[in-house]
C-alpha cells in the first residue's frame, strides 16, 4: 500500500511550548467526579447541573446574582485592615494580608453593596473565602457594623452572606470584639425595624456563626453547606462521641430547627425578596 503522504525530512517535530493544550479554567469537577463546562457552571449559577453541588463562590458572584443587572455601589470599598499587634508566626501579618490582596484582588475578606434587588432598595454584605480563609477581623467588623449603619439611613433591608473560617487569629482580641460590635449593631437594626436576612454558605464557622450569622431574623443556607462553631474533628474530640451522619450540614440543622430554610442559589434572590416582603408586610410578588 502507497502512503498517501510521507515527510521528507526527517527528525523534524512540534517543539513543546509551541503544543496547544486545553486553557486552564474551562472544565469544573465537583467533588462526585462530575465534569461540567466553566461556561454552563456560570450560566447555572455555580452549580453542577448533575449533582446539585453548589460551587464555593464570592461576593463578585454573589453581587451579579443579587443586584438587578449587577448594579450597586459598594460602601468603603478601600477600608484594609492595620497591624496593631505586630503580629508574626512563620510570616508577618502584613505580609500575608498583602499577598492576600494581590492574589484576589480585594481588600478585606468581606465587601459591601447597596443597589436594587427586584426593584428594591437593599444592603448586602458578603464575605470572600480567598481572603484568609474568610477569617474576621476588624475590618470584616467594621465593614459589616457600616453597612447596617447604611441600611438604617437608607431605610433598607439587609443581608449577610456568610463564608467564614472564623475570628482572624492575627488579630486575636480585636477579632473577637467584632462579634459584640455587629451583634450591637443588628439590634439597632431591628429597632429600625428593618428586616435582617442572613445566608450561611459553605462553611460558616467559628465566630461568624456565634454572632451575626445565626441572628437573622431569617437564617437560611445554600444545600450541603457547613455550618457550626467547632469543626467536627474538635466536637467529637471534646465530647467523646461519634457524631451524627451529616452533622453540621445545612439539611441537618434546619432538621434540629437552627434554620428557617434552604434556598437552591437560583432561587436565591426571589426568596431573599420574598422574606423580605413578608416581615415588613408588603404584598408578596406573584
Amino acid at each position: 500500500m502507497t502512503a498517501w503522504f510521507k515527510r521528507k525530512e526527517k527528525g523534524i517535530q512540534t517543539a513543546t511550548e509551541e503544543k496547544k493544550d486545553t486553557p486552564k479554567g474551562l472544565w469544573y469537577k465537583s467533588p462526585t467526579g462530575k465534569i461540567v463546562e466553566s461556561e454552563d457552571l456560570a450560566k447555572n449559577f455555580y452549580v453542577s447541573p448533575e449533582d446539585d453541588y453548589h460551587v464555593r463562590i464570592g461576593s463578585k458572584e454573589y453581587f451579579e446574582i443579587l443586584f438587578d443587572d449587577n448594579k450597586f455601589t459598594e460602601i468603603d470599598a478601600k477600608l484594609t485592615s492595620k497591624d496593631p499587634l505586630k503580629f508574626e508566626d512563620t510570616k508577618k501579618y502584613k505580609e500575608r494580608l498583602v499577598a492576600a490582596q494581590k492574589k484576589t484582588g480585594l481588600k478585606d475578606a468581606v465587601r459591601t453593596g447597596f443597589g436594587k434587588s427586584l426593584g428594591k432598595d437593599v444592603v448586602i454584605s458578603c464575605m470572600d473565602f480567598n481572603f484568609i480563609g474568610g477569617s474576621m477581623g476588624s475590618v470584616v467588623g467594621e465593614k459589616i457594623a457600616r453597612g447596617i449603619d447604611h441600611a438604617i439611613k437608607k431605610k433598607a433591608p439587609f443581608v449577610m452572606i456568610s463564608k467564614s473560617g472564623g475570628a482572624r487569629m492575627m488579630e486575636a482580641a480585636l477579632s473577637l470584639m467584632q462579634l459584640a460590635k455587629t451583634s450591637a449593631k443588628l439590634a439597632q437594626l431591628a429597632e429600625a425595624g428593618l428586616p435582617y436576612i442572613s445566608l450561611c454558605t459553605d462553611p460558616t464557622t467559628g465566630g461568624t456563626t456565634a454572632s451575626y450569622a445565626m441572628l437573622g431574623d431569617i437564617n437560611i443556607a445554600e444545600p450541603g453547606a457547613l455550618i457550626g462553631f467547632a469543626g467536627p474533628r474538635i466536637v467529637k474530640e471534646a465530647t467523646g462521641k461519634d457524631l451524627p451522619e451529616g452533622f453540621q450540614t445545612s439539611e441537618f440543622l434546619k432538621e434540629h430547627g437552627f434554620l428557617d430554610f434552604i434556598v437552591h442559589r437560583r432561587d436565591l434572590k426571589q426568596k431573599i425578596n420574598l422574606y423580605i416582603d413578608l416581615i415588613q408586610n408588603n404584598a408578596v410578588r406573584s
